[in-house]
């Protein structure tokens, strides 16, 4: 991350200044006031509210609670009044609610559903689901493009996955990985199948974004089937299964009881998807089926109605 520049810093200041300074005045408290009820001295407040004092994060949350809001009201923009309203409400909604509710509200306005999202497949899940199968042939079925993200992601960046990782880090990626989005959507604006990575769901941000511009299928399996589809892929890169003899025996037991927490803490969030493809015990003919029934219809066929 590139440092501020001094006249970019000189603005942060003047900008939480200001804020500082409007939120008093809000209040009806003189800065001697807010100096006495928050033990910061009336000259540090001056300094701050001029943007020639650069506080601390403890010397901001003194100055809020003694203003009776959080230091993150002082942080960030004041919402409008109706907005603060909402947000006031959403609040009280545990995560399970907060996702009904965007899904509630975007229906009901028009906000999620992009031109063209039902005709844009992207499946979600852990590898091993059968992702990448099903979603080749449903691709073909529909006579549309089949793509996976991962490979548009290193399209996108012009290097592999690793490098990515290596010069970027996880921040980079998911920059890549929403521009990867962002382009696929808009040049299959006809309609696609595209695979995504296991952990996209984790990413709120991006999976919002995906949620946005494509209509998402869980495409899950038990612990068990996702093990064994990857071992007979010859692929155990996230669950270090090892190499060799009775370690080797030990590593795996070890990569299925990964397998297992990892889509426990996932559950809530493949579970936000549109629809659910249970591929456990399913044979790849009778999970593309259920694939076919889970998405809306292609395009071509809405047309001839």
């Amino acid at each position: 991350m590139q440092p501020l520049t001094d006249s970019a810093s000189r603005a942060t200041l003047a900008e939480l200044g200001s804020r500082v300074r409007a939120w008093r005045a809000r209040r009806g408290m003189t800065r001697k006031q807010l100096a006495a009820d928050s033990n910061l001295s009336e000259r540090f407040l001056a300094d701050v509210e001029s943007g020639k004092g650069n506080a601390s994060i403890n010397s901001l949350a003194l100055a809020a609670q003694a203003l009776n809001i959080t230091i993150l009201d002082l942080l960030q923009d004041a919402p409008r009044p109706a907005l603060a309203r909402v947000q006031g409400l959403l609040s009280r909604l545990d995560d399970g609610q907060l996702d009904q509710a965007y899904s509630l509200l975007g229906a009901t306005f028009g906000l999620a559903d992009a031109q063209g999202r039902e005709q844009r497949i992207a499946l979600v899940g852990l590898r091993g689901a059968g992702k990448t199968t099903l979603g080749a042939q449903l691709a073909q079925e529909r006579g549309v493009p089949f793509v996976e993200l991962d490979r548009e992601i290193e399209r996108e960046a012009g290097t592999s996955m690793n490098e990515i990782l290596l010069l970027h880090g996880q921040a980079g990626y998911r920059r890549y990985e929403r521009r990867a989005l962002l382009r696929i959507a808009e040049e299959h604006g006809d309609g696609v199948v595209m695979t995504t990575g296991g952990s996209i769901v984790s990413e709120r941000e991006t999976f919002d974004l995906l949620q946005r511009h494509f209509y998402c299928v869980w495409v899950k399996a038990s612990p068990e089937e996702h093990m064994s589809r990857v071992v007979a892929q010859g692929d155990m890169r996230p669950f270090n299964a090892g190499d060799g003899g009775d370690s080797s025996r030990s590593a795996m037991a070890g990569a299925l009881e990964d397998i297992r927490r990892i889509l426990a803490s996932r559950e809530a969030l493949y579970a936000r998807a549109d629809a659910v493809v249970d591929t456990a015990a399913r044979s790849i003919k009778q999970s593309l089926k259920d694939l076919e029934r889970a998405v809306p219809a292609p395009q071509a066929i809405l047309e001839t109605r």
